[in-house]
């Protein structure tokens, strides 16, 4: 039984330490992000992508998140969102599941329940500036224009080199000019 305990204490915190690598890891990526350029944030940008894309202590939850990210390159959004949706029942802790489901509500014209899904992105992950991103996106469909900038902006704060931010804030400024004339 003592050898029991000890196997499963030792599991568990070998399961923390993991966590706190990837936390630590991220934390000086998001770092590097801030102070770097173009071609040197674009390298780091694809770091942290590849981080959050992979499930920290359980390689299936990263091959169905990589399955599901497959039917979204295929158009098939619906199953796309089946695979999200179990993944997020398995691990409620995991940002990118949301984050992918959030992009896949999108696609499928659902922006109240994508703004949903990333809110949950968000309050796991405030740096996420792909989840900013897609708010901002959504925004602009919801017609919440000064909040669509305001998420560009917290995107383009956490990814100075980010180039959509600056493209779609002018954008969306634009159209607001044209809605008001």
């Amino acid at each position: 039984m003592k050898k029991l305990f000890l196997v499963i204490l030792f599991y568990l915190f070998s399961q923390v330490s993991l966590a706190n690598e990837r936390d630590t890891r991220l934390n000086q990526l998001f770092n590097e992000l801030k102070a770097n350029k173009s071609k040197v944030a674009f390298i780091i940008e694809q770091e942290i992508w590849a981080l959050w894309s992979t499930h920290p202590t359980d390689e299936k939850l990263t091959a169905r998140l990589e399955e599901g990210s497959q039917f979204v390159r295929d158009q098939n959004y619906i199953k796309a969102k089946d695979i999200f949706t179990e993944v997020i029942n398995l691990d409620q802790s995991w940002a990118e599941a949301w984050n992918k489901r959030a992009t896949v509500l999108y696609m499928l014209g659902e922006f109240e329940k994508s703004q949903n899904d990333i809110d949950q992105v968000l309050a796991l992950e405030q740096r996420h500036f792909g989840a900013l991103a897609g708010q901002g996106l959504v925004n602009i469909q919801l017609k919440n224009y000064e909040k669509a900038i305001r998420s560009y902006e917290q995107a383009q704060e956490i990814y100075p080199a980010m180039r959509s931010p600056k493209i779609m804030i002018k954008q969306i400024e634009e159209l607001m000019k044209q809605q008001t004339i």
